[in-house]
């Protein structure tokens, strides 16, 4: 599992950050950014469900 973060749709509002802190971060813009796109097992549920909780839709599991 791979995702990234679409940088002109994230909104910022840290929701994906608050979930899984271990994939996601907020950069110095204010805007999340994926910190892990290879994505490890133990990690894939809190993922997915940034995906379903992002406000935007900005994040993408690939």
């Amino acid at each position: 599992m791979r995702v990234t973060v679409d940088d002109d749709a994230c909104g910022g509002h840290g929701v994906c950050v608050g979930l899984c802190p271990e994939v996601f971060a907020l950069g110095d813009g204010g805007y999340a950014h994926a910190v892990a796109t290879d994505i490890r097992a133990e990690f894939e549920g809190l993922v997915a469900e940034a995906v379903s909780q992002c406000p935007e839709r900005a994040i993408h599991v690939h």
